[in-house]
Protein backbone atom coordinates (compact mmCIF):
# COMPACT_ATOMS: atom_id res chain seq x y z
CA UNK A 1 0.00 0.00 0.00
CA UNK A 2 0.91 3.22 -0.68
CA UNK A 3 5.09 4.67 -0.17
CA UNK A 4 5.76 6.35 2.82
CA UNK A 5 5.65 10.19 3.19
CA UNK A 6 5.65 13.04 5.95
CA UNK A 7 2.52 13.56 7.08
CA UNK A 8 0.23 16.70 7.61
CA UNK A 9 -2.75 17.02 10.03
CA UNK A 10 -4.72 20.12 9.89
CA UNK A 11 -7.18 21.09 12.12
CA UNK A 12 -10.24 23.18 10.89
CA UNK A 13 -13.32 24.95 11.49
CA UNK A 14 -16.46 23.52 10.56
CA UNK A 15 -16.72 26.75 7.70
CA UNK A 16 -13.44 25.37 6.63
CA UNK A 17 -14.17 21.85 6.20
CA UNK A 18 -17.12 22.40 4.10
CA UNK A 19 -15.67 24.61 1.79
CA UNK A 20 -12.88 21.73 0.96
CA UNK A 21 -15.19 18.92 1.27
CA UNK A 22 -17.44 20.96 -1.73
CA UNK A 23 -14.08 21.75 -3.73
CA UNK A 24 -12.51 17.98 -3.83
CA UNK A 25 -15.59 16.02 -3.15
CA UNK A 26 -18.48 18.32 -4.49
CA UNK A 27 -20.30 17.56 -1.07
CA UNK A 28 -21.82 20.54 0.57
CA UNK A 29 -21.42 19.79 4.02
CA UNK A 30 -18.31 19.39 6.51
CA UNK A 31 -17.06 16.20 7.08
CA UNK A 32 -15.19 14.91 9.93
CA UNK A 33 -11.80 13.71 8.15
CA UNK A 34 -10.40 14.31 4.49
CA UNK A 35 -7.05 12.85 3.16
CA UNK A 36 -4.92 14.26 0.25
CA UNK A 37 -2.70 12.34 -1.42
CA UNK A 38 -0.30 15.60 -0.95
CA UNK A 39 0.34 14.02 2.50
CA UNK A 40 -2.62 16.27 3.99
CA UNK A 41 -5.19 15.12 6.76
CA UNK A 42 -7.40 17.33 7.17
CA UNK A 43 -9.70 17.30 10.78
CA UNK A 44 -12.60 19.36 11.06
CA UNK A 45 -12.96 20.07 15.13
CA UNK A 46 -16.55 20.81 15.12
CA UNK A 47 -17.90 17.95 13.00
CA UNK A 48 -15.81 15.35 14.82
CA UNK A 49 -16.71 17.05 18.63
CA UNK A 50 -20.04 16.38 17.68
CA UNK A 51 -19.76 12.77 16.28
CA UNK A 52 -17.64 12.05 19.49
CA UNK A 53 -20.97 12.95 21.71
CA UNK A 54 -23.17 11.47 19.80
CA UNK A 55 -21.20 8.16 19.58
CA UNK A 56 -20.73 8.07 23.26
CA UNK A 57 -16.83 8.52 23.03
CA UNK A 58 -14.02 10.92 24.20
CA UNK A 59 -12.97 13.15 21.50
CA UNK A 60 -9.70 12.06 22.35
CA UNK A 61 -10.78 8.72 20.97
CA UNK A 62 -12.47 9.71 18.06
CA UNK A 63 -10.05 11.69 16.91
CA UNK A 64 -6.92 8.91 17.27
CA UNK A 65 -9.80 6.89 14.84
CA UNK A 66 -9.92 9.62 12.40
CA UNK A 67 -6.34 10.09 11.89
CA UNK A 68 -5.81 6.69 11.79
CA UNK A 69 -8.42 6.41 9.54
CA UNK A 70 -7.27 9.61 7.24
CA UNK A 71 -3.60 7.75 7.11
CA UNK A 72 -4.98 4.84 5.82
CA UNK A 73 -6.28 6.19 2.99
CA UNK A 74 -2.81 7.97 2.15
CA UNK A 75 -1.61 4.18 1.80
CA UNK A 76 -4.53 3.17 -0.17
CA UNK A 77 -7.21 1.91 1.42
CA UNK A 78 -10.80 2.23 0.68
CA UNK A 79 -14.04 1.35 2.22
CA UNK A 80 -16.45 1.76 -0.60
CA UNK A 81 -16.60 -1.72 -1.08
CA UNK A 82 -17.44 -4.19 1.48
CA UNK A 83 -14.75 -6.16 1.52
CA UNK A 84 -12.47 -3.70 1.66
CA UNK A 85 -13.84 -2.09 4.71
CA UNK A 86 -14.20 -4.73 6.49
CA UNK A 87 -10.41 -4.95 6.19
CA UNK A 88 -9.58 -0.99 6.77
CA UNK A 89 -11.72 -1.73 9.69
CA UNK A 90 -9.61 -4.58 10.89
CA UNK A 91 -6.54 -2.56 10.33
CA UNK A 92 -8.06 0.50 12.32
CA UNK A 93 -8.72 -1.57 15.06
CA UNK A 94 -5.54 -3.05 15.37
CA UNK A 95 -3.48 0.29 15.31
CA UNK A 96 -6.06 1.96 17.60
CA UNK A 97 -5.59 -1.19 20.24
CA UNK A 98 -1.46 -0.95 20.12
CA UNK A 99 -2.21 2.79 20.75
CA UNK A 100 -4.02 2.15 23.64
CA UNK A 101 -7.89 2.87 22.30
CA UNK A 102 -10.51 0.55 22.17
CA UNK A 103 -12.08 -0.21 18.98
CA UNK A 104 -14.08 2.40 17.36
CA UNK A 105 -17.18 0.64 16.04
CA UNK A 106 -18.02 -1.16 19.13
CA UNK A 107 -21.09 0.81 21.13
CA UNK A 108 -20.39 0.10 25.00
Amino acid sequence: MGSRQPVTLRIVSEREGRSLNRTFRKKDYATNVLSFQSGDVVLCHPVIRREARAQGKTVTAHYAHLVVHGILHLRGYRHEKKRDAARMEAREIRLLRRAGFRNPYTVE
